[in-house]
């Protein structure tokens, strides 16, 4: 299973920007947040689990922003996706939150 989530990851991290480009946050979900965040990875708190999510959802869209682009615990800086924008990451940010209600 592990290796699985590996692979998984670089495969996501070997795909093209231009091929990434309008990314919605469900999509970079699907492809780069739910490597950790499907089943609680290292910690990572698990999409659809309210109590998790909600001391999160207190640091405001932003805060997640700042804590997502430095990395946290074991999730490295921009998570896996070092090609993502700001807009991008908050997109996924706020489908996982929209999803964790």
């Amino acid at each position: 299973m592990k290796k699985a989530m590996i692979l998984a990851a670089a495969a996501a991290l070997l795909v093209p920007a231009a091929a990434m480009a309008d990314r919605t946050g469900e999509e970079l979900y699907n492809t780069k947040c739910s490597v950790c965040h499907a089943a609680g990875i290292a910690g990572a708190p698990v999409l659809g689990d309210a109590a998790a999510w909600a001391p999160r959802a207190e640091k405001g869209i932003d805060g997640l922003l700042a804590t997502a682009k430095s990395g946290l615990n074991a999730m490295p800086p921009m998570g896996t996706c070092m090609d993502c924008s700001d807009d991008e990451l908050k997109g996924a940010i706020q489908y996982m939150l929209d999803h964790s209600k």
